[in-house]
């Protein structure tokens, strides 16, 4: 049964490959992951043979020419398995869309078929040690001498940080400028001077690489620049819009998988001589997040139309990333009390939820600052 307005047949068995493929090869062995902190690179080739990464690249460079559409499937499965795979995602719908928008033909040609088959695993490097939000303060340096850009800096919480040899990476080009002094450049992995940090001890997201990165000296060709020098604050905050869609897209998947997880518990669990889930404040609990999901579901199909038809929904994006991410952790919460004690232990998926969730709230721009574009964009600033 489909699940939006805009699936199609070929939506539909396309999610029931990949969901198959999942069953087999993530679910199994995700818990190891947990433990290792750490998703094999083995899995993002067997994803690349599958065709499930970047399938909205075009045929040229390896990949199936699909839409964003098939990006939102991707992003749902992956999210049903665990937030731990959530850099797919971010390799799918926010690095390589860089490269696709604002590259040359040659960079294209050198880059697109790699992140098609899972060779090159991308990062997107903006957020620094002392600054975050702020991206027009970053102070990673890229300073032009001949062919080269000479890039001294750090990076940190950057997502596939360990698996990455394409970083797409933030730098100031022009130190003395904010805005207009940002650009971007793709940095690969054997670069010297590049170098990666410790694998950064999260509370959650466990399996999901996250790092530091280090520049010193690190010579990088000024054939690597992405689009014009000097725009890359303006490149960042297009790609945004898409990115905050993702975050909002995963928060709902995983309200509703802490949903039904909780449902089923209730429903098997006694107290009192009684099934939890007949208890009057039980039914009102769960009502109420079914309500509240409801709603997330409806407001989320119809950004997903208007992002796809090109429209700007800068400010409908930052209210759902906000509101659904919210959602997601006092869901989160309400279901870990309605387990009880068993809520509390690892071997319940509930507790990796209810760690996994409160970072959605924070990265791709923290809540607070979408609730500032909003009121920004009505006028109130």
């Amino acid at each position: 049964m489909a699940r939006y307005r805009f699936e199609t047949t070929e939506h539909e068995l396309f999610r029931k490959s990949l969901r198959k493929f999942l069953t087999d090869e993530a679910v199994p062995h995700y818990e190891q992951w947990e433990k290792d902190k750490l998703i094999p690179q083995s899995f993002w080739l067997k994803l690349g043979e599958m065709g499930f990464l970047c399938p909205q690249v075009d045929g040229e460079y390896g990949g199936l020419n699909l839409d964003f559409s098939f990006g939102v499937i991707i992003g749902e499965e992956m999210e049903r398995v665990g937030a731990g795979l959530t850099g797919v995602g971010l390799h799918n719908d926010i690095v390589v869309p860089y490269l696709e928008s604002y590259g040359t033909p040659e960079q294209k040609k050198r880059w697109l078929p790699g992140c098609v088959t899972g060779e090159y695993i991308t990062a997107v490097a903006m957020t620094e040690p002392g600054t975050g939000s702020d991206l027009a303060n970053i102070k990673t340096t890229a300073i032009r001498d001949g062919d080269y850009y000479i890039v001294n800096g750090q990076k940190t919480f950057i997502t596939n940080g360990i698996h990455t040899n394409l970083a797409v990476v933030a730098v100031k080009t022009n130190p003395q400028e904010r805005h207009k002094g940002v650009s971007l450049l793709v940095i690969e992995g054997d670069t010297e001077g590049f170098t990666k940090g410790r694998k950064l001890d999260k509370v959650g997201m466990h399996s999901q690489d996250t790092a530091e990165l280090y520049f010193e000296d690190c010579r990088v060709p000024v054939a690597n620049l992405l689009g014009e020098e000097g725009k890359g604050f303006t490149y960042l905050m297009e790609k945004l819009q898409q990115e905050r869609l993702v975050v909002a897209l995963s928060a709902q998947i995983a309200s509703e998988d802490m949903f039904e997880l909780t449902k089923q518990y209730i429903q098997e669990r006694t107290a009192f001589g009684a099934k939890i889930a007949s208890f009057q404040n039980t039914q009102f609990k769960m009502a109420e997040m079914a309500t509240k999901m409801e709603l997330g579901r409806t407001f989320l199909e119809s950004l997903i139309e208007e992002h796809m038809a090109g429209k700007d929904v800068v400010t409908k994006v930052s209210m759902a990333k906000y509101w659904i991410t919210e959602t997601a952790r006092e869901i989160s919460a309400e279901c870990m009390q309605l387990h009880g004690g068993y809520g509390y232990m690892e071997e319940y998926k509930i507790a990796r939820r209810y760690r996994d969730i409160p970072v959605m709230s924070i990265y791709a721009g923290t809540n607070e600052i979408m609730k500032v574009i909003i009121a920004k964009n009505l006028g109130l600033s």
